[in-house]
């Protein structure tokens, strides 16, 4: 006989049909999975990821990866959750978070990411320079960042800076604090020289404190963004990171001219400008962050130390392969 019956024909030809549609979907599904992966690639955050949580939480870049990662003070020591986005710096508080991110090509480019409290990007901006420093307010409304311009190190006198702060109220930006008014020694001040970095808030998101260098020494100030004003308070004051009563400084201290050495941590009261330095004794070039009124938090050499602020005690690890210690709450 040639061919097969007409009821046979129509058989094959069904479960033909039925194969085919079953492989169109499973490709259609697998395609829309790879979409799906490459959309919480991209925003850099795990769905269940995110700054919410209980009290403790310690967010930290990971070091091997260059991700946002969540370590959990109910977890084993040194682990931690991988979840968020790519960054350099991170900071985060009061259900926002702030990620610069250094990206490759002729010329580099670099971002402020904007992030929300489940750590989605609600906001890029464009910067020149190298990411440094990141510093969000106890509100999340008010943030702040520094780049460099040029040079790559505090550590020697090759550097300028460009500090910015963004009110997420308002969406104002600042794109350069140079341009805010200086007092120095009482005299309002003007030099080409100025550099402003390490920007720190206290919890009215109107006085500030941060660094400024010029004639080759620094300077904390004290910063008032509704008069748009700045005054020197004390010399030789790095990096200044405000305690959660608005009465203390952590800052690091020049003190050495040993290019691999130069700094100490140090702990200054604001009501009687009297400091001390705390019991770490290595050189650590980070803005450290208070984890609560008694307690700072640092990065040095690939890892985040804890030390008490008062001056005893003793370094504490805390998480290895880390930098950029932040408790949201």
């Amino acid at each position: 006989m040639n061919g097969s019956p007409p009821r046979a024909r129509r058989i094959r030809a069904l479960v033909l049909a039925v194969l085919l549609l079953a492989c169109g979907a499973t490709v259609y599904t697998l395609r829309a999975a790879e979409r799906t992966s490459a959309r919480v690639e991209a925003s850099g955050a795990a769905p269940a990821f995110g700054l919410d949580g209980p009290r403790g939480r310690l967010f930290v870049r990971d070091t091997s990866t260059g991700r946002v990662a969540r370590h959990d003070p109910a977890a084993a020591p040194d682990s931690r959750l991988l979840g968020g986005p790519v960054c350099d710096r991170f900071h985060a508080a009061g259900g926002a978070a702030l990620c610069l991110q250094r990206r490759p090509g002729v010329p580099p480019r670099s971002y402020a990411l904007v992030l929300d409290r489940r750590l989605r990007e609600v906001r890029r901006i464009a910067l020149p320079g190298i990411p440094n420093r990141a510093r969000v307010s106890a509100s999340g409304r008010m943030l702040s960042w520094t780049m460099f311009a040029t040079g790559d190190s505090y550590a020697t006198s090759a550097f300028s800076t460009r500090t910015s702060i963004l009110d997420l109220r308002t969406g104002y930006l600042v794109k350069n604090m140079e341009q805010i008014p200086l007092s120095l020694d009482g005299r309002r001040y003007h030099a080409p020289d100025v550099n402003y970095w390490g920007v720190s808030f206290a919890r009215d998101d109107n006085r500030f404190y941060a660094t400024v260098a010029t004639k080759g020494r620094t300077h904390l100030v004290e910063g008032d963004l509704r008069s748009w004003s700045a005054r020197a308070l004390r010399e030789n004051v790095e990096c200044p990171s405000l305690s959660p009563d608005d009465t203390r400084i952590a800052f690091k201290k020049k003190v050495s001219d040993d290019p691999k050495a130069p700094w100490r941590l140090y702990v200054l009261d604001l009501r009687t400008l009297r400091e001390h330095p705390v019991a770490e004794r290595r050189s650590v070039d980070d803005q450290a962050v208070w984890t609560d009124g008694a307690t700072l938090a640092y990065g040095h050499e690939g890892a985040v130390w804890t030390v008490p602020a008062d001056g005893t005690g003793a370094p504490r690890l805390l998480l290895s392969g880390a930098t950029s210690p932040a408790l949201p709450r």
